[in-house]
């Protein structure tokens, strides 16, 4: 990892005014990945990886443009410079382009660790260490003894460590650096039946720590063989309205294109379904979707967005009502809108209906499908008309009966969300973001 990050995007900021560049940022990124994979209890992956990127985005004679290199040496560096800044003056003027000022830019992200996401024992998880963990958290050596009513057909794990330094600049006078390490481990799993069919499942854990993974390499493989197990037998059930619960690992997939149809450009470009709706009772009163990017320790948790722009905590959905757009300086400065945020850094859905766990839920909900899992479809970004392929479990009485597979949802993302009827309290905090299982009543399932 570079050590005199300030001297080249210093560096690359004076050589873009010689230039003749009136602004410039510099984000200098540094990422080292060390992964080690397993495929059926023998070693199939060893993977090192150092990369190292400047991005450079240019104001130049009221026009701008984005570069990036990976050529750190001074020589080269300004002949980049100087080549994209003779690029820049042959685009179209586009005078709503500009840095932030620099009063609404970061102010505390100095080091780069001050939200505690930095583990320095990470150098310990040598390559030779992950071969070890790897296999020891493998299932394979003792399938043998695991295999009862269904065969271990395949068994593929992952274990990395990912160290992440970036640091931005600008000449506002912008200098913001964030680091973090992840450890990540991930297990997916095929089993067969007795009658030859085959199931797959997977899963996953990860955390800023390399203590706070060590729980998951005594417990992910046999989680992912459960979770395949519990596939086998799937049946047919008919369609209809009927409740749904989405699995916590699972139902950031509903809240994602709420997210998008709050970001800026497809405000601007009026192709959300959330157009002039800020301010308006959309969901039920129970439902608040908070940003809370500066909670130390958290995944997902930053300082700042890519202008540089200081993140703070707010309320994306506050009572069921939509608070805001994320709308970066650009898109502020054509559309009028306040500038913010450019996107959700860490979104939080804040539990009601007083359950604790999945099975709470359930209970609570009586009968339904709950959803384990998503399998393709798509929405529409201007209507929030939706159709969706889930997998899961039928349930009565609030207990799990059967596998469902092959079944569609499909609605509208607003009635959707209306429709929401309460929560757990289990959001997987190894997620950027925090959704915790969730109930919706009268969704509408075909076959």
């Amino acid at each position: 990892m570079t050590d005199n990050k300030a001297y080249y995007t210093t560096l690359a900021l004076d050589l873009a005014r010689k230039a003749g560049a009136e602004a410039a940022r510099v984000t200098l990124n540094e990422t080292l990945l060390e992964l080690s994979g397993v495929l059926n209890g023998r070693i199939d992956k060893m993977t090192h990886a150092l990369d190292r990127s400047l991005q450079l985005a240019l104001f130049v004679d009221g026009r701008f443009g984005t570069f990036s290199t990976n050529f750190l040496d001074e020589s080269a560096l300004e002949q980049f410079v100087y080549q994209s800044v003779a690029m820049v003056r042959m685009l179209e003027q586009d005078p709503c382009r500009s840095l932030p000022p620099l009063e609404r830019t970061v102010r505390k992200a100095l080091s780069g660790k001050e939200l505690g996401l930095w583990d320095e024992s990470w150098q310990q998880w040598t390559p030779q260490r992950l071969r070890t963990l790897i296999l020891e958290a493998a299932l394979w050596e003792r399938k043998e003894a695991l295999e009862q009513g269904f065969r271990l057909i395949a068994e593929e794990g992952e274990l990395s460590v990912n160290v992440s330094d970036s640091v931005v600049v600008d000449s506002n006078g912008l200098y913001a650096r964030h680091m973090e390490t992840n450890f990540e481990l991930g297990f997916e799993v095929t089993v067969e039946d007795a009658q030859g069919q085959h199931y797959e499942d997977y899963w996953w854990d990860a955390s800023q720590t390399r203590e706070g993974l060590t729980p998951a390499l005594k417990t992910c493989a046999e989680k992912a063989l459960q979770r395949a197990r519990a596939q086998m037998a799937p049946r047919e059930i008919p369609g209809g309205k009927r409740t749904m619960v989405v699995d916590a690992e699972c139902a950031s997939r509903l809240v994602t294109p709420l997210l998008n149809a709050l970001g800026g450009y497809s405000i601007q470009q009026q192709n959300s379904f959330l157009l002039d709706k800020i301010g308006q009772q959309l969901f039920p009163k129970e439902l608040t979707l908070m940003d809370l990017p500066c909670t130390p320790g958290a995944t997902g948790a930053k300082l700042f967005d890519s202008e540089g722009v200081a993140a703070k905590d707010f309320p994306i959905i506050d009572q069921g009502v939509p608070t805001r757009y994320f709308v970066n300086t650009y898109i502020a400065r054509k559309t009028g809108l306040p500038a913010s945020i450019e996107a959700a850094t860490r979104p939080v859905l804040r539990p009601f209906g007083g359950c604790r766990t999945r099975d709470d839920l359930l209970r609570k909900m009586g009968s339904g499908i709950f959803v384990t899992g998503f399998n393709g479809g798509n929405s529409n970004t201007s209507t929030g008309d939706f159709s969706f392929g889930i997998e899961g479990f039928a349930f009565e009485s609030g207990k799990l009966t059967h596998p469902v597979r092959e079944m569609l949802i499909s609605g509208n993302l607003i009635s959707l969300w209306a429709s929401l009827a309460a929560t757990a309290d289990d959001a997987r905090l190894c997620m950027s973001k925090l959704i915790p299982t969730l109930a919706f009543l009268n969704v509408d399932f075909s076959a």
